[in-house]
């Protein structure tokens, strides 16, 4: 998962990169409360911000508590929910919220924010092994920090 990441100087990049950082945080701190707000206000496009909202994060301090965010569906099956916990679980993680939809035709949406910061195995390792586990489908990296 982690081989389609790079680590790019800003300064070679559009600037409309940033901005979208920009209107991501804005957003965030709750200083503006919808994204036309945010996006007029940092100079961009809205179809530019919903482009990259979901590729583009900011490296923050590691050597705090390090967090992440999953998204993922799951089968409606006794079992998948706690096969992905212990999963995380046996990697070091610990999970900090769930967030699960009702299942609709048989899948269920479920968002992780996990505390990985003494994980015993690479990020890329973990996600490896949730992407594996049966029942998880579509299981996409949200943020990192």
């Amino acid at each position: 998962m982690l081989e389609n990441y790079l680590i790019i100087h800003k300064s070679i990049l559009p600037t409309y990169y940033e901005k979208v950082l920009q209107a991501r945080q804005l957003m965030e701190s709750g200083k503006v409360r919808e994204v036309s707000q945010a996006v007029r206000q940092v100079g961009i496009s809205r179809s530019t911000y919903y482009k990259y909202k979901d590729y583009i994060f900011a490296p923050s301090d590691l050597s705090g508590d390090r967090k992440a965010v999953l998204s993922m569906m799951l089968t409606h099956e006794p079992g998948v929910l706690s096969a992905v916990l212990a999963k995380v679980s046996e990697a070091g993680g610990s999970v900090l919220t769930i967030a699960q939809s009702p299942p609709v035709h048989g899948q269920a949406s479920v968002t992780l924010s996990l505390s990985v910061g003494d994980l015993a195995v690479p990020m890329a390792a973990l996600l490896e092994a949730l992407k594996n586990t049966p029942g998880v489908e579509n299981l996409r990296l949200l943020a990192v920090e």
